[in-house]
C-alpha cells in the first residue's frame, strides 16, 4: 500500500505542474475520475506527459503537439506503463483534468476528484502493472478520503459523454470489482 503525507504521495516521483488552483471552500473530495494518455498519441515511455503537465513542452516537436498548443491542464497522478506512479498536484488541490463535467449532477468534477492518467490510448490494453499500481493508489485514496466510494471511481468518459472517450475500450473496469 501506498502512503499519503500533506497530499502527495510517498512514494510517487514528484513533478510539480503550475496547473492548479484551489478547490472551492467546503467541498469534498469524493470522486476519482480515470484518464488515458500517451504523447505523442500511441508513443509510451518519453518525458512529453510530464513537460505537458509542467508547461514546458516544445510545440513544434510534433506535428500532433501543435493540435494542443497552448492548453494548460494536469492531472493529480499518472501511472506510467511500467507502473511507476507520478504526481503533479497535491490531492487537496484542484487539478485541471476533467473539463467541462458532471458526474451524478455535480457540474465541475475538477471540483471533488482527484485525476489519475494512465499512460496509453483509448484502445490499447493497459499493462498489468498499471492495474496493480491503480488497485493500490485506488486503496489507498479510499482510505484517505473515505467519501470516495466505488460508484464514484469513473472514466473520463462517464464525466464528459460525446467530448471524451478516455480510458477507452482497452481499460478492463473488472480488475477495479476484484478490489
Amino acid at each position: 500500500m501506498y502512503e499519503i503525507s500533506d497530499g502527495w504521495f510517498i512514494q510517487a516521483r514528484k513533478i510539480p505542474s503550475p496547473n492548479y488552483n484551489k478547490r472551492p471552500e467546503n467541498v469534498t473530495i469524493d470522486s476519482i475520475i480515470i484518464h488515458s494518455i500517451s504523447l505523442p498519441p500511441g508513443q509510451y515511455g518519453g518525458d512529453e506527459i510530464d513537460r505537458f503537465f509542467s508547461n514546458q513542452l516544445n510545440w513544434n516537436e510534433h506535428a500532433y503537439f501543435r493540435e494542443i498548443e497552448g492548453l494548460q491542464v494536469s492531472s493529480h497522478l499518472l501511472i506510467r506503463r511500467n507502473g511507476e506512479l507520478v504526481q503533479y498536484v497535491n490531492l487537496y488541490d484542484r487539478a485541471w483534468h476533467a473539463g467541462q463535467s458532471c458526474l451524478a449532477g455535480q457540474e465541475n468534477c475538477n471540483d471533488f476528484s482527484i485525476g489519475i492518467e494512465l499512460e496509453g490510448t483509448d484502445v490499447s490494453p493497459f499493462e498489468n502493472s498499471q492495474y496493480e499500481t491503480l488497485l493500490a493508489v485506488l486503496k489507498t485514496l479510499k482510505n484517505y478520503f473515505p467519501e470516495i466510494t466505488a460508484e464514484k471511481i469513473v472514466g473520463h468518459s462517464d464525466i464528459a459523454p460525446g467530448r471524451k472517450t478516455d480510458p477507452g475500450s482497452g481499460f478492463d473496469w473488472n480488475v477495479l470489482k476484484s478490489e
